[in-house]
Formats: structure tokens, C-alpha cells, sequence
């Protein structure tokens, strides 16, 4: 990722300024940006599967960032489906939903 994060101080800074530096600095500053460990690319869909099985809000973030990074509307449709099998029916409905609105373009 090339932009630097600010979501954490955004939306948590004057609340909880060390969990907004932790998420800013630490895990998206630090952890996402060991490309040559790992691309961001696949780190979106390592992400994006985990949040999918934990049905949590942040699935929509991270499946949008996830487009950004390269994952095709291809490979969404085939992770949302494979975990189908594995996270639960309803929570692959409810990425599909987010994947139309996402990838519509």
C-alpha cells in the first residue's frame, strides 16, 4: 500500500490514540508493507477471507482495497465461494452483496 493509513487516528485518534497508531503505523504501516514477504495483493485476500468468516463490517473496506490491489471480480467470486463451504452460507450471501456493489463497475 502506498498511501499511508490514517483510518485509526480518523475515526479513533481523540478515543483511543495508541490503538489508532498500532492500526495506522504498526499494522498497515509496518506488517502491510513487507511486500517482499508478501504482496498486497495477497494480502487482500488473505484479509478479505478472514473477515468474511468472521462476518464483521470491515469486509467491505478491505474487499474495496482488496480491488485496488489487483484481486480481480474473478478470483472475489471464487473465494467467496469457496469459503461458502467453510465460513457459512449466509456470510458468502452477504460478501456476494458487497462484491456486486464493489466490482460493479
Amino acid at each position: 500500500m502506498a498511501k499511508k493509513q490514517t483510518a485509526g487516528r480518523d475515526n479513533l485518534g481523540d478515543l483511543a490514540p495508541k490503538f489508532a497508531e498500532l492500526n495506522d503505523d504498526v499494522l498497515f504501516g509496518e506488517v502491510w508493507s513487507r511486500e517482499d514477504k508478501l504482496s498486497a495483493r495477497d494480502r487482500s485476500m488473505i484479509t478479505v477471507a478472514s473477515l468474511l468468516t468472521q462476518g464483521v463490517p470491515q469486509l467491505a473496506a478491505h474487499m474495496k482495497i482488496a480491488k485496488q490491489n489487483g484481486v480481480t471480480k474473478d478470483e472475489m467470486v471464487e473465494l467467496i465461494t469457496h469459503l461458502a463451504f467453510y465460513a457459512g452460507w449466509p456470510k458468502a450471501w452477504s460478501a456476494f452483496s458487497l462484491a456486486k456493489e464493489i466490482y460493479a463497475d
